[in-house]
């Protein structure tokens, strides 16, 4: 059906984040889930931000983009928190793209000095009180008014990666929405 490249959270490529990545496979769906950290998991989003902040966070946004080069180049591009970075901007910028999952996060469209392209429809998800994500609501509704082939859907509750279920944060109910969320988006393309 579709390729999707994942991008995993600051965390690391949880066994929550494969986990999901296997939901998709079950729908029909081929499933890329690039390892950003070179193997390494983190307990906490502040451990993982501080590998984040060794390695480079350019650093970490361009392993993204090496690691879609010999890829799909017609992929869905997915991610949670920060691998919705390097998701976002293959999305914009890397020709072929057929759509767009971001996770916990959103950037404004004009870091990637590119508009929203025309034919890539965009899904963003996020907790509607997560105190991560209320830096990038702006961005988010931004995206969606200027789109119409965008959503943004908001759930209740202010936990950030809720959909990992490897975590404290998972919520088994909004995850099963968002998943299913982003099934029938998968299918629609």
């Amino acid at each position: 059906m579709t390729a999707v490249i994942l991008f995993h959270h600051s965390q690391g490529l949880t066994s929550g984040v494969v986990a999901f990545a296997d939901e998709l496979r079950v729908a029909g769906h081929t499933v890329h889930t690039p390892d950003l950290f070179e193997g390494r998991t983190f307990g906490s989003i502040e451990e993982g931000m501080g590998y984040v902040g060794q390695v480079g966070f350019g650093e970490i946004t361009e392993r993204g983009v090496r690691a879609a080069e010999p890829l799909p180049r017609d992929a869905v591009y997915a991610g949670f928190s920060l691998g919705v970075v390097p998701a976002q901007k293959l999305a914009q910028t890397r020709a072929g793209a057929r759509g767009a999952l971001l996770f916990d996060a959103c950037i404004p469209v004009s870091e990637f000095g590119a508009a929203w392209p025309d034919g890539v429809p965009v899904q963003v998800h996020a907790k509607e009180s997560d105190p991560f994500f209320v830096e990038d609501i702006d961005a988010a509704r931004d995206l969606v008014s200027a789109r119409a082939d965008a959503e943004l859907f908001l759930y209740p509750g202010d936990q950030h990666l809720f959909a990992d279920a490897s975590l404290p944060s998972y919520d088994a109910d909004a995850a099963a929405l968002l998943t299913r969320r982003a099934i029938e988006f998968l299918g629609s393309l």
